[in-house]
């Protein structure tokens, strides 16, 4: 049986694209891991500016520096595979967006 799959050498600017996705993914990746944390615990009505005890940090925690970095290094990874490319990006970059609305979720629960 022949092989269907079409397995065309990458040319120079697929590699460029795929560079220029792998650092947006990685970007993404990096202001997930750092900064959303930060932004979670911001509370403009408390009286010094941070929110009380968290409920659930310490699960946000382990998304925050576990989860993250392993789809964003996964979505990398995919992304270089010889059958990887935009699509395993756009769909890392959405893992990244559904746990963005976790890590906010995790965050605005107060104990």
């Amino acid at each position: 049986m022949e092989n269907t799959v079409n397995t065309r050498a990458r040319t120079p600017s697929d590699w460029v694209g795929l560079v220029v996705l792998s650092l947006i993914v990685l970007f993404v990746g990096a202001v997930l891991m750092f900064v959303v944390p930060l932004l979670t615990l911001a509370c403009a009505a408390c009286q010094d500016g941070v929110l009380g005890p968290l409920r659930y940090g310490d699960v946000q925690v382990v998304v925050a520096q576990g989860v993250v970095p392993v789809v964003a290094l996964g979505t990398v990874g995919g992304m270089l595979h010889p059958r990887g490319g935009a699509r395993v990006a756009a769909i890392g970059l959405a893992l990244l967006g559904v746990l963005l609305c976790v890590m906010l979720a995790l965050g605005q629960v107060a104990a």
